[in-house]
């Protein structure tokens, strides 16, 4: 293995302090596996040499005795806080706000830890092998210090059976690189197809399921996007500063470029509750078809050994 291959940087600030309490840490494997532990499978089989956890520091205790623990024997990990306070000198959070900043001020806490190319992943979402092989192989490529990655996936393997899902719609220009995002609420699947309020889409349509891939140059953008953007809506309750609008800026400005990576790997996640049991019928699905062991965490199932 690299010990210098991509790192995999999880959102997970967002989990709550009792482990199992969640949907992020709902079991959804034979043997208790959750979705996180298939996705730190996945990363570490191809290619992902560290993992950095983004958390709070009211379940730091906890997660690192009931998720952490877990991994440290296999591979380096590493911890960073998304806090209200963690803001740039001279800002403070407005008193009684609750919600955290967003995607965007997650990945900033990184900065510091995190000094080469990396993955980003939300910890409640499964994305697939050949997501993550793409990503580490792009991640693990020589590129310009502005040129970033977002896996995309068909729309047809993101929907939920039972509801509507709000998914960002893809524009590439013809070098394959990210032109926007177009966000579609209400999609869901029917008699008719697939509709998100009066449009019909046919399936192929790729979408942003937020897994990216970043140089480190991302978080002096981060910094700069992140200060302008508590100038601007600093003082409101609710206001996120999200990751898929600071690629935009980039994008737009021409900062940045983003390579749209297209996979045929299924998405999937417990957007509603109805949706564990179709989660769980899916992994036992491709356990049958050899992708995973019976039980991830026994000696054979490691991907390190």
């Amino acid at each position: 293995m690299k010990e210098n291959g991509p790192i995999l940087l999880i959102l997970a600030a967002g989990m709550g302090s009792r482990y199992g309490g969640l949907k992020q840490l709902d079991t959804v494997g034979p043997s208790g596996e959750t979705i996180l532990d298939y996705s730190i499978y996945d990363a570490l089989a191809t290619g992902f040499t560290k993992i950095v956890f983004v958390i709070r520091r009211d379940i730091e205790t906890a997660f690192k005795a009931t998720v952490g623990a877990r991994y440290e024997s296999m591979v380096e990990v590493d911890y960073v806080y998304q806090e209200l306070d963690a803001l740039p000198d001279g800002f403070s959070p407005l008193e009684g706000r609750a919600k955290p900043w967003g995607t965007g001020h997650a990945i900033l806490m990184a900065c510091g830890v995190v000094d080469r190319p990396f993955g980003v992943i939300n910890a409640d979402d499964f994305y697939g092998r050949d997501a993550y092989q793409q990503l580490a192989a792009f991640l693990s490529k020589s590129q310009a210090e502005n040129v970033h990655a977002m896996v995309g996936y068909k729309l047809s393997n993101t929907l939920s059976e039972n509801g509507t899902v709000s998914r960002g719609i893809c524009r590439r220009d013809g070098e394959g690189n990210l032109g926007g995002v177009e966000e579609v609420t209400a999609i869901a699947k029917g008699g008719d197809g697939i509709r998100g309020g009066d449009r019909q889409f046919s399936g192929e349509e790729i979408v942003s399921m937020n897994l990216w891939g970043f140089q480190p140059s991302i978080f002096a953008a981060l910094r700069e996007q992140f200060t302008a953007f508590l100038r601007a809506h600093g003082a409101e309750e609710k206001s996120e500063f999200y990751i898929p609008f600071a690629v935009d800026e980039e994008i737009q400005a021409k900062r940045a470029s983003v390579k749209v990576l297209p996979t045929e790997s299924q998405w999937a996640g417990v957007t509603y509750r109805e949706d564990k049991p179709l989660v769980e019928a899916f992994i036992r699905t491709l356990i049958g078809a050899g992708r995973y062991p019976q039980n991830l965490f026994n000696p054979h199932g490691s991907p390190l050994s």
